[in-house]
């Protein structure tokens, strides 16, 4: 019967949001509420556990998700997106363009989200496509796959923060690792689109989408990767000083790091530094940025919340009983949890709908896998991340953002685009299985 019930409820938050389109707060709540009556539990109880699984992931990352969310925007309207990508395209060379524009859309995926990344950068696709006679299509593949792999993989980005309170793994340990996957698969995108990007042919027929104007910044390299590197690197070094040995000792060093590394302090500092990007902007402009930023924000932190509602509920029944899982099968559980987000991916389009669902379905399962490590619970929630970006098709916002700012049909975004995303997951499922093994 519990079986059956978790079954029910997948089944319904994927049919309520393909079929129904419905928001994916209710569509998660109401199989919340329903799992609970399902379950046996009391009208109190279903509340209290909702209420406490709701307020429990977001305690920790809901001002994260939103601090994050305004380094993004910031980085969007002062134009310092364009300045990171022309950094890192100067720094690789013409020549080796395409993996240029992979690695900047990697590096930009970070704090802005994906969709707005492609737009921002579409308009250089083309610019060095005339310049160096590479087919356009190529680096918008390899533009499509470099922003789609840090999208899953390394926090700040939503859906790997929402995987990481969720399952609750050290976000800094996340973001290391989360480094050392997402950049392999980056790449692992650029080889398919030098591959099969020269095969693909823009469409005549159709018009591009209108491309976003250029913002002439005036803003230097080092600034505009200031407000990433900074979080990132104080983040990292909480975990580093935290580590059983004690590297750094326990005395100031400890406590001042372990103070900035912890995820909000870390963020705010990222954001004073991305104010720092808008000071030749009027202020009135400035805080119409941090409004949309909070509005954007708003929407994954409910997502993110009501993920971990559901999470709560599903910590009642005893998954892993029902199953028949093997205790201590760690390999066997991580493909399990890229297994169910890829389903869960294909099925309704949101890769953070997925991560959120998926990580809900995984935590009350990482003892009987024996993922109870710092390193095993990080690698969890990447094998999730994995998932979830196999396989971006039709349903996906993002596939037909790619589609039409690129000016290529359906049928060569599919070959193109969705088979990238597919090679993508693979290579990140195999990256975590070898980091499994040595660490």
């Amino acid at each position: 019967m519990e079986l059956l019930v978790l079954g029910v409820v997948v089944l319904f938050i994927i049919v309520a949001t393909v079929k129904f389109k419905m928001h994916p707060v209710f569509s998660l709540t109401l199989a919340a509420v329903a799992s609970g009556f399902l379950l046996g539990l009391t009208p109190k109880d279903i509340m209290t556990t909702i209420s406490e699984g709701f307020g429990k992931t977001l305690s920790g990352i809901g001002l994260v998700i939103a601090f994050g969310t305004v380094i993004g925007i910031y980085l969007e309207k002062t134009g310092s997106t364009q300045v990171l990508a022309n950094s890192i395209l100067k720094l690789i060379g013409l020549r080796r363009s395409p993996l240029a524009i992979n690695l900047a859309g990697f590096v930009i995926s970070i704090p802005v989200y994906c969709d707005s990344g492609f737009i921002i950068l579409s308009s250089l696709n083309k610019a060095i496509s005339k310049k160096t006679g590479i087919p356009a299509t190529v680096f918008a593949i390899a533009l499509a796959t470099g922003l789609y792999s840090a999208h899953v993989f390394v926090p700040p980005t939503p859906g790997p923060l929402a995987a990481a309170a969720i399952m609750e793994a050290d976000l800094g340990v996340v973001m290391t690792l989360g480094l050392l996957v997402a950049i392999p698969v980056s790449i692992s995108g650029y080889f398919w689109a030098r591959f099969i990007g020269k095969s693909l042919k823009e469409d005549e027929t159709t018009e591009a989408m209108q491309e976003k104007d250029e913002v002439q910044s005036t803003v230097k390299p080092f600034q505009a990767f200031l407000p990433l590197l900074v979080p990132i690197i104080l983040i990292a070094m909480k975990s580093l000083v935290n580590y059983p040995t004690y590297p750094l000792g326990e005395g100031w060093l400890f406590m001042l790091f372990d103070f900035l590394g912890s995820p909000i302090i870390a963020l705010l500092v990222g954001v004073f530094f991305a104010f720092s990007l808008g000071r030749s902007f009027p202020s009135k402009e400035k805080q119409g940025w941090v409004a949309e930023a909070f509005k954007q924000a708003g929407a994954i932190v409910l997502i993110t919340g009501a993920g971990g509602a559901f999470g709560a509920i599903l910590r009642t029944i005893d998954v892993a009983s029902l199953i028949n899982l093997e205790s201590g099968s760690g390999v066997g559980g991580l493909l399990i949890a890229f297994v169910i987000a890829a389903v869960l991916k294909t099925a309704q389009g949101s890769s953070t709908v997925a991560i959120i669902t998926t990580s809900a379905i995984i935590a009350p399962l990482l003892e009987t896998f024996g993922l109870l490590s710092i390193t095993d619970k990080a690698l969890a929630v990447l094998a999730v991340g994995a998932g979830a970006m196999t396989v971006s098709h039709i349903n996906d916002s993002y596939f037909w953002v790619v589609s039409q700012f690129s000016n290529i049909n359906v049928k060569t975004a599919l070959r193109g685009h969705t088979l990238g995303t597919l090679v993508q997951g693979i290579t990140g499922i195999l990256m975590i299985l070898v980091l499994y093994f040595v660490m």
